[in-house]
């Protein structure tokens, strides 16, 4: 019998998590279940995490977790505790299959069938943010070549496993060319190795057009973690709800599944919420554990229900549903159901009962890094950039000299326009004179200068090249 961690969440967690639980154990998925209390009360308690040390060691023994939405108090700086436990136990994708139920619930798209694959750990996500400046803040969006491999490879092989035809990638490498370039040269990699599976490339914001305009014309999506966090809620509303979707995520050790939805406090106890996410959350988790036949009869049971016309509220159409009904009550339909298919929309078959398991990623032999500038950033409150670059001027030594500044990544020095606004925030780059690789005492030269001359120094970014390719972006406009 297999041991799964269980979280009953908060707001609506408990209601729907009692009923997804009463349609697992009528269904004989044989578990056991181990429950952790995390959430709000943890958060309230004076847990400034929202987890303890002994819920983590529950999920780490069992591997697997199954969690209901959550509440994040809001202020007191609190981190979202759904992307911190994404993030600490390694759970690198994010899997939501988005599927109309055309014309039992409304949507526009009857055809829609996707599957969204988000990366999960780093991105914009990481969280790492500064105030550097009275006018500038900054976050690091921070992209790997490990976190890229993994997310595009799970795409391909979920693509496989499941008979899906194409795999389709967004990123916005035509302004980040570092960042999100990366992701699109390994996806194009990746790809290479996968013949049979037909691959693409959008830019984002057409591509999210496109999903939320002809969803039909795509099968797995994959893209780092803010675009994927964007694009599968859109997804999943136009299937007809967001309620309706779960979702999982899925590490080399651990894996965590749950409705994409939040704990909705101001529906709380009035036993009106739709349990479906959850539920579909709880049909991955099975297949993913290798349970995959109670998985595809209860999947089944759902879709009669839903054919059925048996609908919670949020999903109720006078004309298409012939019952309106509550958490409980819907639950009831669906264990009444089991054993029964779908009529009109295709029933599902899982015909692989083994999970999806990916190979660790093997570190790369290192490329030849060599360090050729630094990007000096100054917190001044001037307007013009000549005036500071004559200041700025002051600093250049035997080894570097000032080659560019810009404001939020214009160019505004050389040949800078009057028209570009500027805030209190510049990059100033010192490149090497002889474009060879420099010492990093050069660098730290520069610092010792800028305290001399009493220019404020806020951050240093070195500039390197790795086997002779740049490995930094230029200024907008150079």
């Amino acid at each position: 019998m297999i041991k799964v961690s269980l979280a009953k969440g908060d707001g609506i967690g408990p209601e729907i998590m009692d009923a997804t639980l009463s349609i697992l154990n009528a269904a004989g998925a044989d578990l056991t279940f181990e429950e952790i209390e995390v959430g709000e009360k943890v958060y309230l308690s004076g847990n400034s995490t929202g987890i303890s040390d002994e819920a983590w060691e529950t999920i780490r023994r069992n591997k697997v977790l199954l969690k209901a939405p959550i509440t994040t108090p809001q202020g007191g700086g609190y981190k979202s505790l759904n992307v911190t436990m994404r993030k600490t136990l390694g759970l690198y994708s994010n899997v939501r299959p988005c599927r109309s139920l055309h014309p039992f619930v409304t949507t526009k798209h009857p055809e829609m069938d996707l599957v969204i694959i988000r990366e999960n750990e780093e991105d914009l996500y990481a969280g790492i943010e500064h105030q550097q400046t009275d006018e500038v803040v900054q976050c690091l969006k921070l992209i790997s070549r490990p976190g890229c491999e993994k997310i595009v490879t799970y795409a391909f092989e979920y693509a496989k496993k499941y008979s899906r035809k194409k795999v389709t990638c967004f990123t916005k490498d035509n302004i980040m060319k570092q960042t999100d370039g990366l992701f699109h040269q390994v996806f194009d990699e990746v790809a290479s190795r996968y013949p049979e599976i037909i691959n693409e490339h959008w830019i984002v914001d057409i591509g999210a057009a496109l999903v939320a305009d002809s969803p039909e014309d795509f099968d797995v999506i994959v893209m780092p973690n803010l675009y994927g966090d964007v694009v599968s809620d859109i997804a999943a509303q136009i299937t007809g709800s967001v309620g309706l979707a779960g979702s999982a995520n899925i590490g080399e050790e651990c894996s965590m599944f749950e409705a994409i939805h939040g704990s909705a406090p101001n529906i709380a106890g009035k036993n009106v919420a739709n349990p479906s996410g959850l539920l579909n959350g709880a049909v991955m988790m099975l297949n993913h554990i290798g349970k995959s036949d109670v998985a595809e009869k209860i999947q089944n049971a759902w879709l009669r229900t839903i054919e059925d016309g048996v609908h919670t509220n949020d999903i109720y159409d006078p004309i298409m549903s012939t019952k309106r009904v509550g958490t409980k009550e819907f639950a009831e339909a669906i264990i009444t159901n089991l054993g029964n298919k779908p009529k009109q929309l295709p029933e599902v078959f899982y015909e692989d009962n083994t999970p999806l398991v990916l190979p660790k990623y093997q570190r790369k032999p290192s490329k030849t890094k060599n360090v050729v500038g630094v990007d000096l950033f100054v917190d001044w409150n001037g307007y013009d950039a000549n005036v500071l670059a004559d200041q700025l001027k002051k600093l250049n030594n035997e080894a570097l000299e000032l080659s560019l500044i810009t404001n939020r990544g214009v160019k505004v020095w050389p040949n800078g326009f009057s028209e570009t606004f500027c805030t209190d925030h510049w990059r100033c780059r010192y490149l090497a004179k002889d474009g060879e690789d420099l010492s990093k005492e050069s660098i730290i030269d520069i610092l010792k200068s800028a305290i001399s001359n009493n220019i404020d120094a806020i951050k240093t970014e070195n500039l390197y090249t790795f086997d002779g390719v740049r490995g930094y972006s230029l200024g907008q406009g150079q």
